[in-house]
């Protein structure tokens, strides 16, 4: 899509073709766009139905609601943040006193919609024509231009005093190599962009999940964020608590901070196996989950904590172990077949197998469910099944 084809679509017959489009079925695609050839111009109809296939996509970040009226680029879609976690962060920033922010790589301006519901101005940057039209676009369609101004510059020629606070989304894609995991790869660096959040009252720098703790700045707080137990992002704050670790959990907001707790110790496989959410796991606050459970690891290397007693945490899921047992698919099979299994879930922590090759090896057949955890148990493969575990 070039900026001509968007533009087409924001014209009074683009836009009653992407209401006509809403509910199309791209089984049906080339009978569609055949139908409405009749009726429009081809490359309105090419764009039109490109875009119709993103709303799709986008509503599983956006919702519905938002989704079937905003307009959406293929990268855009790929890489805007879930717009749950945006309504977090925006809200961090708001009980912050912020009331205004530049929003540096806006993208298609999913992050730049969040803070404005939260009550808070954007200058939004990005240096892209059409990405910009298109933030632009959404901040009219969800009537926020009052609160949005969309700037097409480079965001490293942007003064960003004027501003209560600086937020970076750096591009950790390329068309080439595919996601960056180098932090001075993204683009701007990061190192650019912690320089650019110092000079801020209160900043907050999204990257990779992945990112190494040692590359976390001295000064910022590094914050790990799922969304129903997908991790989704890290963001490094400034100007809030410098050298703190949390974890925060989403739907609530659950925020589990680091205490600079050691390292649980190991011990036997008992009742219950806790399997800690991924941010706690990225936050290496695994010690702080085995502190709330009385429990320890079943391995020094594995993030599995296990406990003799059931005590509920939402930073882990519980299940209780049935049985404990050395690696072997033909002993699983058996075992399996003996319980009736034949819904199966699998779960791995440091084993190679993979859960669609052993469902093929094991063939579960039966009427009952179970969960089979590949992982190490001092050091050995070893088999865990049993279930999620239920109160009393």
């Amino acid at each position: 899509m070039d900026l001509d084809s968007f533009s087409a679509l924001l014209t009074d017959e683009g836009r009653t073709l992407l209401g006509a489009l809403r509910d199309h079925d791209p089984a049906q695609e080339l009978a569609t766009a055949t139908r409405l050839r009749r009726e429009h111009p081809a490359a309105l109809v090419s764009a039109a139905l490109g875009q119709a296939r993103l709303r799709q996509r986008a509503a599983a970040k956006f919702g519905d609601e938002d989704a079937y009226r905003m307009f959406f680029t293929p990268n855009g879609v790929e890489q805007s943040t879930r717009a749950p976690v945006a309504a977090y962060r925006a809200g961090r920033f708001a009980a912050l006193g912020v009331r205004t922010v530049a929003d540096l790589c806006c993208g298609i301006g999913g992050d730049a919609i969040a803070l404005a519901r939260a009550g808070i101005s954007v200058l939004a940057v990005d240096r892209d024509p059409l990405t910009c039209a298109v933030a632009r676009a959404n901040a009219e369609a969800l009537g926020l231009s009052g609160l949005i101004e969309v700037r097409q510059a480079d965001v490293t020629e942007i003064d960003t005093a004027p501003c209560d606070a600086v937020f970076v989304d750096p591009a950790r894609r390329s068309s080439g190599r595919g996601r960056i995991f180098d932090p001075e790869a993204y683009s701007p660096p990061l190192s650019w962009a912690v320089g650019a959040a110092l000079k801020a009252p209160h900043a907050a720098l999204k990257v990779a999940p992945g990112i190494p703790h040692e590359a976390v700045p001295a000064e910022a707080e590094a914050e790990w964020i799922s969304d129903r137990g997908d991790v989704k992002e890290a963001v490094l704050w400034f100007g809030t608590d410098p050298g703190t670790v949390r974890a925060t959990l989403l739907p609530g907001p659950r925020t589990l901070p680091g205490t600079g707790l050691p390292d649980p110790g190991t011990g036997p496989v008992g009742r219950y196996l806790y399997e800690p959410d991924g941010a706690v796991v990225r936050a290496h606050l695994v010690s702080e989950v085995a502190r709330q459970v009385e429990g320890r690891l079943i391995d020094p290397t594995i993030a599995y904590v296990t406990a003799d007693g059931l005590r509920p945490t939402p930073y882990a899921t519980a299940y209780e172990i049935t049985d404990a047992l050395p690696f072997n698919v033909k002993k699983l099979k058996a075992l399996l077949r003996e319980r009736e299994v034949g819904v199966l879930t699998v779960k791995k922590r440091g084993s190679a197998v993979e859960p669609e090759e052993l469902r093929r090896k094991v063939r579960p057949r039966g009427p009952r469910s179970a969960t089979v955890f590949l992982t190490r148990v001092a050091g050995a493969p070893a088999m865990l099944l049993g279930h999620p575990a239920r109160e009393d």
